[in-house]
């Protein structure tokens, strides 16, 4: 799950995934950013934080790690989908319902904007062709309040069983250990 960047002086940029999804990810966000460039356009990551207007009381560190919480966190449950068997994940639905629940919001667009956040800034990952859709701005909002949206936490273990873009054989491995720099890639 490794790829190759060389920039315009030759130096060459290898990024390494844990998974087949998350190096397809990037990929994607790279190129869109070239397009943005080669466009004449200015790339600058927007903070997600500004961009949605998220109050300052709101810390998406601590939010994400109460959702991982064993006992009163979102649960991970393997779901299927066109034939496609999605391990350590949950749907939009749920996180908007345990957002409701913890009292993190007071109603479920308030959750969508919360989630999204989320979202953008690397907390939650897009898991089938529904999801990734909509993160890819094909839909009015990048998080799916929807049962059939499948999302999942970096460092879950998560693995897609019938899934591969390069029709190579997905592991059953799960990837699974303590997040050193949460995000560090994504923010850079």
């Amino acid at each position: 799950f490794v790829f190759k960047l060389t920039a315009a002086k030759q130096q060459d940029h290898f990024f390494q995934a844990a998974y087949l999804e998350e190096r397809d990810a990037w990929v994607r966000d790279i190129k869109k950013a070239i397009h943005c460039i080669d466009g004449g356009q200015r790339f600058a990551r927007k903070s997600t934080r500004r961009s949605i207007r998220l109050p300052e009381t709101i810390n998406l560190s601590a939010l994400y790690l109460s959702m991982k919480d064993p006992e009163k966190g979102i649960k991970e449950l393997k779901l299927e989908k066109d034939k496609k068997v999605f391990n350590h994940c949950f749907t939009g639905t749920c996180v908007i319902d345990w957002l409701v629940s913890s009292s993190s919001i007071r109603n479920r667009k308030e959750g969508l904007m919360l989630a999204s956040s989320l979202l953008s800034e690397g907390y939650l990952q897009p898991a089938g062709d529904t999801s990734k859709a909509a993160a890819e701005g094909l839909s009015d909002t990048p998080f799916l309040d929807l049962s059939d949206a499948f999302y999942y936490f970096p460092d879950s273990g998560f693995f897609c069983e019938g899934n591969s873009s390069d029709d190579d054989v997905v592991l059953k491995e799960e990837f699974r250990g303590i997040v050193v720099k949460q995000g560090c890639l994504l923010k850079q």
